[in-house]
């Protein structure tokens, strides 16, 4: 039986990911609805139309479900999408990374993914872990490696990478994350984005950019 179910697997590989999309889509209507908490994966399954058997075979828990949502919200929002082009120059790529940094943290499906991740870290800090992991480090990550190949080009004179990355986003953020994360104020106008990440553009590269060679008298 095993045998056979695998070889059916096999004739036909896109019904695995088909199934795996249409539990995803119940779940999250579930989650939006419940919150995590109220969510169950009787709930989830019946909102899938897929039975608890089939739900278990490609998620072992609630936990690991939320998880692939919140990792596909954050992908859809540009988050880990970004493309970090070495071609282009960097001032533009640090706006613009600024620019879709911001906008992926401040709209109303991302800040609710970061609001119920840092609700329930405390008591199930594995949820709270892999976000962080594949998230924001990968994010991150990702963007220390653009400013390493900057530092290499000799466009940027950066001797710790890793921090200047995350210095660069937490600049991208005055004024604007955590006052929209603690709802105390609407989604930023691009404007106002723009304002901010600027300012947090102008700042990185006069601590950051490569002094130009000295000339001979």
């Amino acid at each position: 039986m095993v045998a056979n179910a695998t070889a059916a697997q096999a004739l036909h590989p896109d019904d695995d990911s088909a199934k795996r999309r249409q539990i995803v889509k119940g779940a999250r209507a579930v989650f939006l609805e419940h919150g995590f908490d109220g969510a169950s994966m009787g709930e989830i399954a019946r909102a899938a139309g897929v039975s608890k058997g089939t739900l278990y075979v490609y998620f072992a828990d609630k936990n690991s479900l939320f998880c692939e949502i919140i990792e596909q919200e954050s992908l859809a929002q540009g988050m880990l999408a970004f493309d970090f082009n070495p071609e282009r120059d960097v001032e533009t790529t640090l706006e613009a990374f600024g620019t879709a940094y911001i906008q992926a943290l401040c709209n109303p499906h991302g800040a609710s993914a970061i609001r119920t991740v840092m609700a329930i870290a405390e008591r199930m800090p594995e949820i709270g872990q892999r976000y962080y992991e594949r998230v924001i480090a990968n994010s991150l990550g990702r963007f220390a490696r653009y400013l390493e190949l900057q530092v290499q080009a000799g466009e940027l004179q950066i001797e710790n990478c890793q921090l200047a990355a995350a210095q660069f986003t937490k600049l991208c953020q005055a004024t604007l994350f955590l006052p929209y994360i603690f709802q105390m104020t609407e989604t930023p106008s691009p404007a106002r984005i723009a304002e901010v990440v600027d300012s947090a553009t102008r700042m990185f590269l006069a601590a950051y950019r490569a002094a130009p060679n000295a000339t001979a008298d």
